[in-house]
């Protein structure tokens, strides 16, 4: 019988053929999936490599069944390996992880034999901006197509992976996170060796063993397109107004120290900070020596120094080399210290103390300067015959990172020639501001004398020429020429150091490694940097992607702006 064009049984009921259908196909895992608009874009049939590992799948003669184990068999009887982890993503919602109990039966092929990898374009291939799946704006699950470049999530049936190999013809797929290479729209994984040097430029590897090599290297790397570069001497892009930026990683990338410890991500991995991480991958793409492109953008890095600087420092806005260090370095060392060690590599590198004398005129003087009466101002004796100061002073021990040093004011008049002098100062005159005589008068937040005194010397020295000052309507820059040494920097001959204990020896002697300088007018203009090569001791000159060797006596005739010295040990 039928009602309403739909077969009814004796008892009255509707014997729905859709209904039949997923009861018959409840039985088959990879399609028990039931349809559901939301499920496009938030659980694909197949969504990540990492699934594997809970789904089950044959590699290197190792069968992973559907509860997470590896069992190998071996003389007869077989042996499990736990510890699997699940993706996360299913994790995530219950209603998807009922769902994807039914597949996770499956198995993967692993196939050496792939005819799609004459495919595979290196020449598109760049992975040094964000991983978002260039369709959803996901960063979970994606992969790059080696092909084109793109990126795209997932690779199940429902995949925007999976889609753009059916639409493109494109098969080679590489997983960002885990670095597994599939070929779709078949779905087997490929492990062929040809396919390592992609995998080490997405994530650059060092052995402490080639760290400890990294400065005797004098080879030339070439890359893809035939140019030739330095490994660590690469340029940077500038994505907008960044030059900032690469001025101070380029800095930071002669610090020896600071760049081992990066190199090698074991030493930073128990830190979650995004920062952190970025800085750490941004320095192998920078010093690693099988690179398609002889150029790095720091795209990652920026995106996290934004998130973490709640946009103080963003794409975009220029800023100050000299403030974005100090943030940089105080952000570093909050992120990488532990409840056990108080300390950091950043303080290790940069940290000296300071032993600082402030005088604030005492409250005596203040009210007598009120009344008037000031006649009286040296009767102030006491019973021991000692005179009385009106000033209070205060003595204590400070840390720094960087020291700031103020340049002589320029002339206001111009020579008989009608040209601005342009003035010079010698480095060691202004240095005299921390010989523990020389007086510094500030006025916040109160009036008072400073004096300071270098007490510990760290094992690399910032120093800061004040270039910039500000006022109510604009900011003026200081053009003074500061004359420094490159090399032997003594300071002891002119800042008196403390005299070391029996077993130390005085370290006073440094050497430049880095001069950031800045050019053009003040809240316009570019920055650029040199920097030393100490693998030849050569000098380079770095201005965004701009890379180009240099005389010594060059960088002595720029206006720094900030400079990195180097212990001698």
């Amino acid at each position: 019988m039928k009602r309403n064009g739909e077969a009814v049984d004796d008892e009255g009921f509707v014997a729905d053929a859709k209904k039949q259908r997923l009861l018959e196909q409840s039985s088959s895992p990879p399609s028990s999936l039931v349809e559901n608009p939301l499920h496009q874009l938030t659980a694909y049939d197949d969504i990540d490599d990492e699934e594997d590992v809970t789904r089950g799948r044959l590699r290197n003669g190792y069968q992973e069944g559907a509860d997470g184990r590896v069992a190998e068999e071996q003389n007869g009887r077989v042996v499990d390996e736990r510890g699997k982890e699940e993706d996360d993503s299913e994790s995530d919602d219950e209603q998807d992880e009922e769902h994807n109990k039914g597949r996770r039966g499956r198995l993967v092929e692993v196939r050496r034999d792939c005819p799609y990898l004459d495919t595979v374009n290196r020449q598109v291939l760049e992975f040094d901006f964000e991983k978002f799946c260039s369709v959803s704006l996901s960063n979970l699950n994606v992969y790059a197509c080696l092909v084109c470049g793109k990126y795209y999530q997932g690779r199940g049936k429902k995949s925007h992976a999976y889609t753009h190999s059916v639409e493109a013809g494109h098969h080679v797929f590489i997983n960002l996170q885990s670095e597994r290479v599939y070929c779709l729209p078949d779905g087997y994984e490929i492990n062929d060796p040809s396919l390592d040097d992609i995998r080490h430029v997405l994530n650059p590897r060092f052995t402490r063993e080639q760290v400890e090599q990294i400065d005797r290297n004098k080879q030339w790397s070439r890359a893809l397109d035939g140019s030739d570069y330095l490994p660590g001497m690469v340029g940077l892009n500038n994505i907008k107004e960044t030059d900032f930026v690469n001025v101070t990683i380029q800095s930071l990338m002669r610090v020896t120290p600071l760049r081992n410890f990066f190199l090698i991500p074991e030493n930073y991995q128990h830190s979650k900070s995004p920062l952190v991480h970025r800085f750490g991958e941004l320095t192998r793409k920078i010093w690693h020596a099988r690179n398609f492109k002889g150029q790095v953008s720091p795209h990652e890095f920026l995106q996290a120094v934004m998130k973490a600087s709640k946009k103080r420092f963003r794409i975009g806005a220029q800023s100050d080399p000299v403030e974005f260090m100090s943030w940089l370095l105080n952000t570093l060392h909050a992120d990488l210290k532990t409840s056990k060690k108080r300390s950091s590599i950043i303080h290790e590198c940069f940290q000296g103390e300071l032993e600082v004398i402030k005088e604030i005129p005492g409250k005596i003087m203040a009210d007598k300067k009120e009344s008037g009466d000031d006649q009286d101002g040296n009767a102030n004796l006491t019973d021991s015959g000692t005179e009385l100061t009106n000033v209070m002073s205060e003595t204590s021990r400070m840390p720094f990172l960087m020291l700031g040093l103020d340049l002589p004011p320029p002339p206001l008049f111009q020579d008989v020639m009608e040209k601005n002098i342009i003035p010079q100062v010698p480095l060691f005159n202004i240095l005299k501001k921390f010989d523990g005589e020389a007086v510094t008068e500030v006025v916040r937040p109160r009036l008072a004398r400073m004096r300071y005194r270098v007490t510990r010397l760290p094992r690399y020295l910032i120093l800061h020429m004040r270039r910039f000052t500000k006022n109510n309507f604009f900011v003026e820059k200081n053009p003074t020429l500061v004359n420094f040494p490159v090399k032997n920097l003594e300071l002891k001959d002119y800042i008196p150091l403390p005299t070391p204990g029996d077993k130390d020896r005085l370290r006073s002697k440094y050497d430049l490694i880095a001069n950031v300088v800045h050019d053009g007018k003040p809240g316009e203009g570019s920055y650029r940097v040199f920097v030393q090569r100490k693998s030849e001791e050569l000098w380079y000159e770095m201005q965004d992607l701009h890379v180009s060797e240099t005389l010594p006596q060059m960088v002595a005739l720029s206006e720094a702006y900030m400079q990195i010295y180097e212990q001698h040990q």
